[in-house]
């Protein structure tokens, strides 16, 4: 398993990918909005906006500069999740969402990948600098509480989240 940054090769794979949690009625997390582009705009714009995502000096207010990949599996080139992260902290981020934000493809849960996926995320966080992690779930959402605690998670706190429509549980993850 690979962390692969999106280019215009992954374009069928990604809408393939998107359009599987469409077909299993299931949330959407941590894919930098390419759900929302694909509905709205296209995926060629979306690769354009990672990159805006990653400009630091040019950032608009109200948002934070973020890495955005893909969790491919190597043997098949299948995109079976996908990982926002993020660099620095807003209210919003701090609060509701945390620095990373992840989703495994329905049809591939269950079977470790979400754990791998956040580790390799986690290993981002590493080399950039970020040494505790805030990561959010879904309190109903037992499978991402798993993972983060998996990848050494301690919950910080849960409340009610208008922005989500749900409470969300806050994990802290230390990385030295």
């Amino acid at each position: 398993m690979k962390l692969v940054f999106p280019d215009i090769t992954y374009k069928e794979r990604a809408v393939e990918f998107i359009r599987e949690f469409h077909e299993y009625g299931s949330y959407i997390n941590g894919t930098g909005s390419l759900d929302r582009f694909l509905r709205e705009y296209s995926y060629e714009e979306w690769l354009k906006k990672l990159i805006r995502d990653m400009d630091i000096a040019n950032i608009p207010d109200g948002k934070v500069p973020a890495l955005t990949y893909f969790f491919v599996r190597e043997e098949d080139e299948r995109i079976v999740g996908m990982v926002n992260i993020r660099l620095a902290m807003n209210d919003r981020i701090r609060n509701e969402a945390g620095h990373i934000g992840y989703c495994i493809r329905p049809a591939e849960r269950r079977k470790g990948y979400g754990t791998e996926l956040l580790s390799k995320a986690l290993r981002v966080c590493d080399v950039i600098g970020i040494r505790e992690v805030l990561v959010s779930c879904d309190k109903e959402n037992a499978g991402s509480a798993g993972v983060i605690k998996n990848c050494g998670g301690v919950l910080l706190w849960e409340e009610w989240s208008n922005t989500y429509e749900a409470v969300i549980q806050m994990y802290a993850i230390s990385r030295g």
